[in-house]
Order: structure tokens, then sequence, then C-alpha cells
């Protein structure tokens, strides 16, 4: 039995503050691997228009994650289409992994929202919850939120790491460099299929 992370987002696109929170949740949490799902349509978050196919993040995931062997990339939401719910990707994951322990990776703010999620019971019973530490939120407070839930807490410390896919976009957007923001291989990449820069952000 393997001990497992579930990161999932936008990945719009990945930057060094995912690949920090994977190995800080690989080492913190003890964790054997990482699995990067990035999403197809988020639920609850709108994607910029113009922004790459949901098979473009995934291989700039995949560029993100090459170098490190803890690291995975799964594109089950990509297969999936629609809307990407974490209930229905942890119960295909469950599936795949029925004697792996799943831990689903998130920040503490999103963490207090868990009860709106849908399905937070099942969520739940599915996966325990790796949260990262976020300036402003406090460990008790999550605590207490999400005390009727049957869910198993772990927290790690996240260092804080002041960056953003909308940040990166902005940068890329006004030509800006945006070395040693995003992994190397990412930064060529884009650079070379010259995303994001014909968008424009508030």
């Amino acid at each position: 039995m393997a001990r497992v992370g579930i990161m999932g987002g936008t990945f719009n696109p990945p930057h060094i503050g995912h690949q920090v929170c994977a190995s800080e949740a690989c080492d913190q949490l003890r964790l054997d691997r990482v699995v990067w799902v990035p999403a197809h349509t988020p639920p609850h978050k709108e994607v910029a228009a113009g922004a790459p196919s949901p098979e473009v993040r995934a291989e700039l995931c995949r560029l993100a994650t090459a170098d490190d062997p803890r690291f995975e990339v799964s594109e089950i939401e990509i297969d999936r289409g629609g809307a990407s719910y974490t209930v229905e990707t942890l119960r295909e994951l469950r599936r795949q992994r029925p004697v792996d322990e799943l831990i689903f990776i998130v920040g503490a703010d999103t963490a207090l929202s868990l009860p709106t999620w849908r399905e937070p019971e099942e969520v739940s019973r599915l996966a325990g919850l790796g949260i990262a530490g976020r300036q402003g939120v406090l460990r008790r407070d999550i605590v207490e939120r999400l005390a009727e839930l049957p869910v198993r807490l772990e927290f790690f410390d996240m260092p804080r790491v002041d960056i953003s896919s909308s940040e990166i976009r902005r940068r890329l957007t006004h030509g800006h460099t945006i070395d040693y923001l995003v992994p190397t291989a990412v930064a060529e990449h884009l650079r070379r299929a010259g995303l994001y820069r014909s968008q424009v952000h508030a």
C-alpha cells in the first residue's frame, strides 16, 4: 500500500508554487507519490478566454513534473470531460488504486470550503485531506469547520511562494520574464508556443 497525494488544479500554467507544494506534501506527510490532476473545466472557477486547451495544460504539467520521480500526471478529469468534480475524480482513483491511501492536497482556504463541495461526506470517505498552511487561516478554524464531516485531516507547512498562475499570464502578456517563476521546461514551451501572449488580464 502506498500513500498517494492528489493535487488538482487548473494549472494555467503550472509554476514553482505547485512544485513546492507537492514536494512539501511528499516530505512532511510522508507520501510515496503526488499525482497532479489538471482539471478539464473547473466547476467554480472561470478559465480565461484564450487559455490553452486542457490537453496543453496537461502537457505543461508533464513538463513540470518530469524531473521528479515522486510526481506523475493523470488526465482522468480531461478524459472524463465537462465540469471536474473532486468526488468523481476520487471515486475513479479509488477504483484504480484500491489498496492505496489517498490524500487530497488543498490550501487551508480551500479546506474551509469543503462542506460546500459536491458530496462532501463522500469526498471525506474516499480520501484524507492534506492541508497546506496559508497565512491568516488557523488550523483550529479548519478543524471546527469540518468537525461534522468524517474527514481525516493532515496539516503541513508551506513556505510562502508569492506567485500565481494569473501573475505568470500577466507577465507573458506584457512580455516580461518568467525565468525562475516556472520550471525551465515549462518556460521554454510557453515561449516557443507563444501561449498567453494574446490575452489581456485585469
